[in-house]
């Protein structure tokens, strides 16, 4: 292999993307709209719910109930009559009705359990689960600060001292950007590794590559390099731009070192990016096989839900999936700050795995270009 070839058929690969308008939207798209929007939409947050109270009450307590429920969690409250409860949940205004009954005031004062009715639109579900704790604890909170007239401060039996670690804020925004990040480095360094191979194949340019001097170890390296490239650059930019800057999520670790963490896991997803375009005979079909490979391989890598809720057969599979380490990997840098005495197990995983991969590959490659030949 001559590092000249592989250079020059890497600049051509470069050269072909900027002439290509859709995957540069896709990458600038991927790496700030994207970012941006999935932190500041998790679906686990509950976010300005739309709400409306019937103060059946009209008691100091009912009063103090209702100013509780303020944003961002909820939207103002809308004071409304019964009659119009049911219509306003029909129509889909509120996504929480409060129902406070009459005499509700005297009877959590007379010792008595009064029921406060909370209707919910289970079609909004992520709102649904969340919101129901939220107004549960509120209500709670609120009844027990009125009954004693301030906020106990006597500690009770045992204290839980709560010291939230790498997130202090528990601020899901935070996961949200750096997630987007990971995700998106491994689709992307698929995605545009494999379109390339298979643009080639479309346009016929691959038949000029065969008839010149060069090795499909050289075309092989030059399109992983290239687009591998590509992808770190855009990732490097919005963990400065997009994450630190504009979301303003603190990075704890080294971002050099998680760059070369992403750097051999992209020697491994570019790989397979190689080898999912040997077996696509167009895009159409390398766009299904995309959706079999990397949905797997996000879901089940543990940056959704924790390796440890899975089975343990699935935990042993996916160890030979490169999401699975570079997740752990990055959130153990980007989070919690760790070096390399920390990460090394992932690093290495990695290469074994980046390595296996390509020379995988690159026999599914030269077996596609001797049949074109």
């Amino acid at each position: 292999m001559r590092a000249e070839n592989v250079f020059r058929l890497g600049v051509k690969e470069l050269r072909s993307l900027v002439r290509d308008p859709i995957m540069l939207a896709l990458i600038a798209y991927a790496f700030t709209l994207a970012i941006y929007t999935a932190a500041t939409a998790m679906p686990e947050t509950l976010n300005k719910a739309t709400i409306s109270v019937v103060d059946e009450d009209r008691s100091p307590l009912s009063a103090r109930l209702v100013d509780a429920l303020y944003p961002p969690y909820f939207m103002p409250p809308e004071l409304i009559t019964q009659a119009e409860m049911d219509e306003r949940m029909d129509a889909g205004l509120d996504t929480f009705a409060l129902d406070i009954p009459p005499d509700f005031q005297r009877d959590v004062l007379a010792g008595r359990s009064p029921s406060v009715q909370l209707n919910v639109d289970a079609t909004r579900v992520s709102q649904a689960l969340t919101g129901t704790g939220y107004v549960q604890e509120i209500l709670t909170d609120e009844v027990d600060a009125f009954m004693q007239r301030r906020r106990s401060d006597t500690p009770g039996q045992v204290e839980l001292a709560l010291r939230a670690r790498f997130n202090p804020e528990l601020n899901e925004s935070w996961f949200g950007a750096v997630m987007e990040v990971i995700n998106n480095v491994t689709m992307l360094s698929i995605v545009l590794t494999g379109a390339a191979l298979i643009r080639e194949r479309e346009h016929g340019t691959i038949e000029h590559l065969l008839v010149m001097p060069v090795t499909p170890l050289e075309i092989m390296t030059s399109k992983v390099w290239a687009m591998a490239l590509v992808v770190l650059l855009a990732c490097g930019f919005a963990l400065v731009t997009v994450v630190q800057g504009l979301l303003a999520v603190p990075i704890q670790g080294s971002i050099l070192l998680f760059l070369v963490g992403a750097t051999l896991h992209l020697f491994a997803t570019t790989s397979i990016g190689i080898f999912l375009a040997t077996v696509a005979r167009s895009m159409p079909q390398f766009g299904l096989l995309l959706m079999l490979v990397m949905m797997p391989m996000q879901m089940l890598s543990g940056g959704s839900t924790p390796r440890e809720s899975m089975p343990e057969a699935v935990q042993t599979l996916m160890l030979a999936a490169p999401t699975t380490h570079f997740v752990s990997l990055a959130q153990a840098i980007l989070y919690r700050g760790a070096g390399l005495a920390s990460v090394w197990p992932e690093f290495l995983a990695l290469v074994v795995i980046g390595t296996i991969v390509f020379v995988y590959s690159l026999s599914r490659f030269r077996a596609a270009i001797g049949t074109m030949a």
